[in-house]
């Protein structure tokens, strides 16, 4: 399963795993666009169960160019992860330069109604180079 997701963050028993691919069949870089799809498991290794309430990502594109991306759970859901457990989903993210980069964090909430922040580790986006 390791070998699977290459970069990973643990925050307050909340282990964020990530794994990007490059998905030349959507891209288009004749025109400028590259697609990358990225797979996000979300591990509960606490006490308690917790709810991903809203995220924040921090998308960089090639030449340096941030954009923020903010909202309410993760692909139309807020889920709750019982302790043990995980959660896993799949998204993609366009971008304008063939590298860039990802990270951000989750904002949960535990069974006892603290919120918190959890961290999702950077992770590049690159395309595989083009043989001229």
């Amino acid at each position: 399963m390791k070998a699977l997701f290459g970069e990973e963050a643990t925050t307050r028993d909340i282990v964020v795993r990530v794994s990007v691919s490059y998905l030349p069949e959507q891209s288009e870089p004749d025109r400028g666009r590259w697609f990358w799809a990225y797979h996000i498991r979300i591990e509960n290794e606490s006490h308690q169960a917790v709810q991903l309430l809203t995220r924040h990502w921090i998308i960089t594109d090639g030449r340096g160019v941030k954009h923020n991306v903010e909202g309410e759970g993760v692909i139309g859901e807020q889920p709750m992860i019982a302790p043990g457990s995980s959660y896993d989903y799949v998204s993609g993210c366009p971008l304008a330069t063939p590298t860039g980069s990802m990270q951000g964090s989750y904002e949960m909430v535990g069974a006892d109604g603290m919120t918190f922040d959890v961290a999702i580790p950077k992770f590049a986006l690159r395309a595989p180079a083009v043989a001229e």
